[in-house]
């Protein structure tokens, strides 16, 4: 019989299907084999054809916009939000409205075209990580900006325009509202148990067992109660922490080795499939750290989302969590 689940943070249903149970070999492949050398903007040699970067990983004598990079920041050659200008509110009627004031910004993961994530070094991972941070802390300077967000598209089907890996940043002058679900389900929570619901997550996977995926001295990765997507991932700090660019050196060392190893273990059970990964962390200057937990959530592009899903916000998925977790464990 199908189960309904609810997510305990923003309070959310989804359906999980377990008439029709798939496992990794009932969902279509992708294939995201690099194959655009010669013509990729974001190649060594072509720093040319991007815009100047914000900030990179090169050694010290490097000059900016030349190879010899190991991870380079550049502004996204076609923004979603744009950086020059001064933030402007306007009410029309029932509407509102401001300027399309912001930043967007690519964060290129390595110089060899062929690599993805899985295949960096550790001291390499560890960069990429280091540079999310080190635009996380940039941009959170900006007075205009009250959230900073990071994703990953990876492969076509995810959404990924230039194949070379890469990361986005996007800078936004308010809070979105799926974070503001969380925070206000979190606040929520806290109010009523005097404690974070993510840690009591983390507590609960840990009495349960069956969905933890992978795990080190800092994180545990696990799939998700109440999933909204087969083979969904969520990568947490065990330590309670409600903003990512407070982490010191060594929870950057940790979160590199286990957002790796989870990616290789995604890539391995489904075949290399596209994904979507996106960093959820506090406000900028929020006001109560107690509440909230940052954390990554790592969504393979599986399924497409259906009338019923786009009508109702009721996710049905294929996989229950345990045995997604499973197959992810077990490899």
């Amino acid at each position: 019989m199908p189960e309904l689940r609810r997510d305990p943070v923003v309070g959310r249903w989804v359906i999980i299907d377990s008439e029709h149970s798939k496992g990794p070999l009932d969902f279509p492949k992708d294939n995201n084999t690099p194959r655009h050398h010669a013509i990729c903007p974001f190649c060594p040699g072509r720093e040319h054809q991007t815009p100047h970067e914000a900030d990179a990983v090169r050694p010290p004598k490097s000059l900016p916009d030349t190879p010899g990079w190991q991870v380079r920041t550049v502004p996204n050659k076609f923004p979603v939000l744009t950086a020059e200008g001064s933030l402007a509110k306007e009410g029309i009627g029932i509407y509102d409205q401001m300027t399309g004031v912001g930043a967007h910004e690519v964060v290129i993961e390595s110089p060899d075209h062929d690599k993805t994530l899985t295949e960096l070094t550790r001291e390499e991972m560890l960069s990429v990580i280091g540079q999310y941070q080190s635009r996380f802390r940039q941009l959170s300077k900006d007075a205009r900006f009250k959230y900073v967000v990071l994703f990953k598209n990876f492969g076509s089907s995810a959404g990924a325009t230039v194949e070379h890996a890469h990361s986005q940043i996007i800078a936004l002058p308010m809070v979105p509202k799926t974070v503001l679900e969380e925070i206000k389900g979190a606040e929520e929570y806290h109010q009523k148990q005097s404690r974070c619901v993510f840690c009591d997550m983390i507590a609960q996977e840990y009495q349960d067992k069956e969905r933890i995926v992978a795990e080190n001295t800092s994180f545990l990765a696990f799939c998700p109660y109440a999933p909204r997507y087969a083979f969904e991932t969520w990568i947490i700090p065990k330590g309670h922490s409600a903003d990512f660019a407070l982490a010191d050196q060594s929870t950057q060392a940790h979160l590199a080795q286990v957002l790796q190893d989870v990616l290789k273990r995604i890539k391995k059970v489904l075949g290399n499939p596209s994904y979507n990964y996106y960093l959820h962390t506090a406000p900028v200057g929020y006001a109560d750290p107690s509440c909230y937990h940052w954390h990554i959530e790592i969504i393979p592009k599986l399924t497409r989302s259906v009338g019923f899903e786009w009508g109702t916000g009721l996710h049905i998925v294929p996989t229950f969590p345990q045995d997604a977790a499973r197959y992810l464990r077990e490899v």
